[in-house]
């Protein structure tokens, strides 16, 4: 079971003061994190104004950060159609990347999807497909490269109650087509990110948890940073598992 820090998101730090921005705030979060017990990161390089962007030199300058921190640990990154103003400047972008990461999320109902997510895979960067409803899914499903994805990544983005979260996520897992030896992760957001975690664990699904998810522990208070949310969930984890 993958648990993967997901570091910042498209949030910024008026949203949390610990949120990491920087190279540098990258790669410190990423080694708490990994010390906290996450096994890979997925993180939002930042322009000079923290917002989100798919340029060559920033996407570069927060990888090469990351992986001098914590050699080893694969890192994604987002292709979150929001960075760019068209598709077509998206797909230059990707193609620009000179340093890779080791994979990307492409989220499914976004235009352009599949086209971007070739691009990835031609360059030999590992696609995450995103899929947030039932059209995404079955997007996917007949999507003749999804073989080639190295994980399928079904997002619950509503802040629902833990019922109707867990609810929807049966819904997604079911309308999913088979695929063996993709993995696939399961996570929620906001309200839903812990019932969702629990429910990922009781499936034996991979997880992820993170500031771009999640601003609060299970208890209700406000996380002082990914590590202590990736502590959460590893204990989250434990326990299910040994009980389970």
């Amino acid at each position: 079971m993958l648990l993967k820090a997901c570091l910042n998101g498209s949030r910024s730090p008026a949203e949390h003061p610990a949120l990491p921005v920087t190279p540098v705030q990258l790669s410190a979060d990423t080694v708490a994190a990994v010390a906290a017990g996450a096994q890979a990161v997925h993180i939002h390089p930042k322009d000079a104004t923290g917002a989100d962007t798919l340029d060559a030199a920033a996407v570069a300058a927060a990888l090469d950060s990351v992986r001098a921190a914590a050699p080893g640990i694969p890192i994604g990154v987002t292709t979150g159609a929001w960075a760019v103003d068209s598709q077509a400047q998206r797909l230059t972008a990707v193609r620009d990347w000179r340093v890779l990461p080791d994979f990307a999320s492409v989220n499914w109902h976004e235009t352009g999807a599949a086209e971007l997510a070739a691009v990835l895979l031609d360059r030999g960067i590992g696609v995450e497909a995103g899929l947030w409803t039932q059209r995404a899914v079955a997007s996917w499903n007949s999507w003749p490269r999804r073989a080639g994805c190295l994980r399928v990544l079904l997002e619950i983005v509503d802040d629902l109650t833990p019922a109707a979260a867990v609810a929807a996520a049966g819904e997604l897992l079911d309308a999913l087509a088979p695929s063996p030896g993709i993995p696939v992760l399961l996570h929620g957001e906001g309200a839903s990110a812990w019932p969702i975690l629990h429910e990922s664990v009781r499936r034996r699904l991979d997880v992820r948890i993170g500031l771009e998810d999640v601003l609060l522990l299970p208890n209700g208070q406000l996380a002082p940073n990914n590590a202590a949310l990736v502590v959460a969930a590893r204990r989250i984890i434990g326990d299910l598992t040994v009980t389970g």
